[in-house]
């Protein structure tokens, strides 16, 4: 059966409020909102001012886990003054998932890992809504929502474990596809723990070959394209993908070089074949 997506090329808060709408869902109790805060220096990631009315809409929390890399998100302390510096804090209640400890899900049936370490805090939380940039990623190829429950909400010793796929002393060079296997097995845990129970939104706007995670990133080739939504996450990152390469602008070279040299299709193959969703979907068109 396929999956729905919507789609929309307006690329407006209020557009994003109707995708919401669109879904059908209700969420429910307390509500975590995942974003990108976005590393220092970067000027590609999405402004709060663009995400607050639908983080408004659901009553949600901001939520974010710590780096494992230095920068100005590797500790609590830093990242809060990251996010407070980036207009997070003003604009809604914002935790630190793994501000304390970390948690322990289990990936019986994961490819690479069988164990996915994240922020302790998540268990505040009854709904999960997933406000993803779309854009390339140095390692992943492209980040979309399967990263931004992955190495997103995974710990700072989670991500390193992801990265390593199971070895956290191979954080650099641990075999690639399984690193990205790895990715699509962090991302089950969190969709299994959520399951009937999240949304997820990508914006595929400003979309460098680089992550927000990138204090010096490339400036944007491709020219920006829409907001899309689905309750299946793999779908919604197939659909995104797609679009890319659909798009007429001669800049989406760039973006699909990013994307192909890392392999990054094998996240969204990975995740499919671990039941989390399906390539196959209907792009509805608001």
């Amino acid at each position: 059966m396929k999956s729905k997506v919507y789609f929309t090329a307006d690329l407006t808060p209020e557009a994003m409020l109707r995708l919401y709408d669109a879904l059908g869902v209700k969420l429910e109790g307390r509500v975590a909102v995942k974003v990108h805060s976005g590393e220092p220096g970067n000027q590609n990631f999405l402004r709060p001012d663009f995400m607050k009315p639908m983080i408004d809409k659901v009553g949600g929390t901001i939520v974010e886990c710590n780096t494992a890399y230095d920068g100005g998100r590797n500790t609590t302390k830093a990242h809060k003054i990251t996010m407070e510096r980036h207009g997070w804090i003003a604009a809604a209640d914002v935790d630190i998932l793994d501000e304390e400890e970390d948690l322990e899900l289990p990936i019986p049936n994961g490819k690479v890992i069988r164990k996915n370490y994240v922020g302790a805090h998540l268990t505040r939380y009854d709904s999960l809504l997933v406000l993803s940039h779309f854009k390339g990623h140095p390692m992943g190829g492209f980040g979309g929502a399967l990263k931004n429950i992955s190495i997103g909400i995974a710990s700072s010793r989670g991500k390193q474990y992801i990265h390593g796929a199971g070895n956290m002393g191979k954080f650099w060079d641990a075999d690639h596809d399984a690193f990205l296997e790895s990715m699509a097995d962090a991302a089950s845990s969190i969709h299994d723990r959520f399951r009937g129970k999240s949304a997820y939104i990508n914006v595929m706007k400003n979309m460098s070959v680089d992550c927000d995670c990138c204090a010096v990133a490339e400036d944007p080739k491709i020219g920006d394209i829409g907001i899309l939504a689905s309750l299946d996450p793999v779908a919604l990152d197939q659909a995104c993908l797609d679009l890319v390469y659909q798009s007429d602008d001669p800049g989406k070279a760039d973006l699909i070089e990013r994307i192909e040299s890392r392999h990054g299709v094998h996240t969204v193959e990975a995740a499919a074949d671990l039941g989390m969703g399906s390539r196959e979907y209907e792009l509805v068109t608001l």
